[in-house]
């Protein structure tokens, strides 16, 4: 009994509710006959596609923000940077073309990184200097800022200088549309990279490896005389104040890497969806980054990669798993809307709930 009793407190009871979750969904999706090849194929694709943004959480926890509500700001760097590529035409240039159409859209993915991390290098700066002043709310203020930034592009999105036909409403001459279509610059780029089929399994090779390769670059800077510091920041401000570390600067440094990985991941998003989606598309997604690294096991105060590989890959799983279940316990009923908000905001409320006690269990 007292093995038991240590196994589910190592583990954590939820993490344990969701593992049987996930399994039973995955259970029921053989029952009633599904593709489950199929769906394992849909599971990997949004494991690679969301993970990254997931990813930004590490080191906004790290350096002592907590759980960072506010990574819109790091994702208004990456759509600004993926639209500029659009705007530009690069994948059409053709002295890249002429090499190969998938290399032109590597060259346009990279560029619009390269610009996302620039802008959101800035804005992650001034943010980070935001949340110096209001240590101890951190959570409230960054939830405050990253719907604030959401309204505020709402504006800019209609007032931005964009001209290409691609971007624009037709026939106004101003104002980019909602929703824009990668399909002309670099939709899929990395999920048809490498990617595998075996019978209906689709394995998107290049696209978890560049999730990987995300984890792995993250992971070494943790492990950095500069990551090391940053964390003690976080862990024990005082002690590390003591020790020489400059903990204001280490949180603004958490808090910049924390935006910038964000930029990079709402690009990595928007190409496997195959669109770029503006205005209020990017609003609930650091609360759906937030429910998966603490799904993972992360809490306010501490959080690996490791958090995010399992936390990414159970919440999208069950996402994914979730609705074809559903719909067929009830065919008669067009639920499917209904039962995505309440999967969705179910698990974003339970893991929320958990997040107080994480702690005890690391």
């Amino acid at each position: 009994m007292n093995g038991v009793k240590s196994v589910i407190n190592k583990i954590g009871l939820p993490r344990i509710i969701i593992v049987g979750f996930f399994l039973v969904l995955f259970a029921g999706a053989g029952y009633y006959r599904m593709d489950l090849a199929q769906l394992m194929s849909d599971i990997l694709r949004r494991w690679g596609m969301y993970g990254v943004l997931v990813l930004a959480m590490v080191p906004a926890v790290q350096c002592g923000i907590g759980l960072n509500f506010g990574i819109s700001m790091g994702i208004v760097g990456g759509l600004l940077g993926g639209l500029i590529v659009i705007q530009l035409h690069i994948s059409d240039i053709p002295a890249l073309t002429a090499i190969n159409p998938l290399f032109a859209q590597w060259v346009a993915i990279l560029v619009a990184i390269v610009i996302g991390l620039i802008l959101a290098a800035g804005i992650g700066y001034l943010y980070g200097l935001l949340l110096n002043r209001v240590k101890g709310s951190e959570m409230t203020v960054t939830t405050y800022v990253g719907f604030s930034i959401i309204a505020f592009m709402n504006i800019m999105w209609m007032a931005l200088p964009f001209t290409d036909g691609e971007l624009i409403f037709p026939n106004a001459g101003q104002g980019l549309r909602p929703t824009i279509s990668l399909s002309a610059s670099y939709s899929n780029v990395m999920n048809n990279t490498l990617a595998l089929e075996i019978g209906s399994l689709t394995i998107p090779t290049g696209l978890l490896l560049f999730f990987f390769l995300m984890c792995f670059l993250v992971w070494l800077f943790m492990r950095s005389k500069a990551g090391i510091a940053m964390s003690a920041a976080g862990e024990n401000p005082m002690f590390a104040k003591a020790s020489g570390v400059h903990v204001n600067k280490m949180r603004v440094l958490g808090t910049v890497l924390s935006t910038m990985v964000a930029a990079v991941g709402i690009l990595v998003y928007s190409q496997g969806y195959g669109f770029i989606q503006l205005y209020n598309g990017p609003m609930m997604m650091g609360f759906n980054s937030v429910a998966a690294i603490l799904i993972g096991g992360a809490s306010p105060r501490k959080a690996r990669i490791s958090h995010v590989l399992l936390g990414t890959f159970l919440f999208q799983g069950i996402m994914a798993l979730g609705l074809p279940v559903a719909n067929q316990i009830l065919p008669e009923g067009n639920l499917s809307e209904v039962m995505r908000l309440i999967i969705s905001n179910g698990i974003i409320i339970y893991a929320l709930t958990q997040a107080k006690g994480g702690d005890s269990r690391e």
